[in-house]
Formats: structure tokens, sequence, C-alpha cells
């Protein structure tokens, strides 16, 4: 792997992890200085995230994290629902991926008895993360890991991480036990419900918000 798509990697984990938040402005000498790399390299990590959506080069003001709006909301949850539950209805029974799955659970139920929102969010990206895990297909997990960064910047743009994440701890216990105890098919179909509930929830928060 390259420094460049090393750098655009760590970035993008950052960005999932919640660390960048929607607006902020990206210092092009500090992260050079902190990853140890030329600002040209970081200029072209720059140009790959840039196509990806996860930033903004604004003209004589620099790169600034990308700030989703209500049609990019509608269009992360379409992949997503392609995505997703196309992959978890034609898994594998006991695909290694479901205990990768299960740790994120067990992490975001005890998350959440700490009130740690934060860590919450992260933690569901790491299940949904899994959920893809499980077509074994390296490019779609490529490709899934920029959705998942786009999705945390919208959750952070309207800030309510409680009201967000709460309930679908819950449904992410429930799409495993299905998944595990039932038929991919099953768990899939809870995971479109679970979708489709998410995205309205996130679209009534950027509404409430006066976000676009």
């Amino acid at each position: 792997m390259n420094h460049e798509s090393s750098l655009v990697n760590q970035l993008t984990d950052r960005l999932i992890a919640g660390e960048l938040r929607p607006g902020a402005r990206l210092s092009e000498a500090a992260l050079a200085k902190e990853f140890d790399v030329s600002r040209n390299t970081l200029r072209e990590a720059f140009r790959v995230l840039g196509e990806q959506g996860l930033v903004n080069h604004i003209p004589h003001r620099g790169v600034s994290v990308a700030s989703p709006n209500t049609s990019d909301v509608i269009d992360i949850y379409r992949v997503r629902r392609h995505i997703e539950c196309s992959v978890l209805e034609n898994a594998p029974k006991n695909h290694p991926g479901a205990e990768e799955m299960r740790r994120a659970v067990e992490a975001a139920h005890t998350a959440a008895a700490a009130d740690d929102w934060l860590r919450v969010g992260t933690l569901n990206m790491s299940f949904h993360n899994a959920v893809v895990s499980l077509s074994d297909s390296s490019r779609l997990m490529r490709s899934f890991g920029n959705v998942l960064a786009e999705l945390r910047l919208a959750f952070l743009k309207v800030e309510v991480l409680d009201f967000l994440h709460a309930p679908f701890v819950e449904r992410n216990q429930e799409v495993l036990d299905a998944y595990l105890n039932e038929s991919p098919r099953g768990a899939a179909a809870k995971l479109g419900a679970y979708l489709g509930d998410s995205e309205r929830q996130v679209l009534g928060a950027y509404a409430r918000a006066g976000q676009d």
C-alpha cells in the first residue's frame, strides 16, 4: 500500500470514529507533520477524499470536512439498503464475521449503559462493517467504508447522539440473533426495516435542526 492510500484509510477511519467533525477545516501543515508525510502526499489524499465526498475543497480557504445534506442522507441509506441487506440475505450461516458483530453489540450495550454515545456510534459503525464483511469482498468493504464515513458525518451534524443511537443497540442485537438463530433472509428483513426507521430518524433530526 502506498503512502497516499494509507493516509486516505487513516483519515477515513478518523471520520468513521467521529474524530473529525462536519465542516471542520483541515490544516495541511498540522496533518502533514502529524502523519510525517509531504504536503504533496497529503494533497493527493485530500483529492481522493474529495472524490469520495468526504472533504470539500474551497478556493482560497483550503480543505474542510464534508457536511452531508438531506439529499446525501437519502442516498447514503439507499446504498446501505442495497449493500447491507443483500450481503446479509446471501450470507452463509456461521460466518466468522458474526463474531465481530457480536463483539460490537456487547461493547455497545456497555457503552450505552455508561452514556458514552460517541462510542456507541463508533460501535454501531463496527457492527455494520462486520455485516458487510460477510460478503468476503475486500472491494465491497472498501466502498462501504466510505459510506460509513459519510454516515458518521450525518450523525454528527445533528448532534443528538443518544436519540439516534439508543434504539439501535437493541436492534443490532435483534439482527444478530436472527442471523444466528433463524436465517440470513430473516435477518435481512429485520435489517431492512431497521434501516428505514433509522433513515426517518436522521431526516427528522435534520428537519428539527433546520438542516438542508
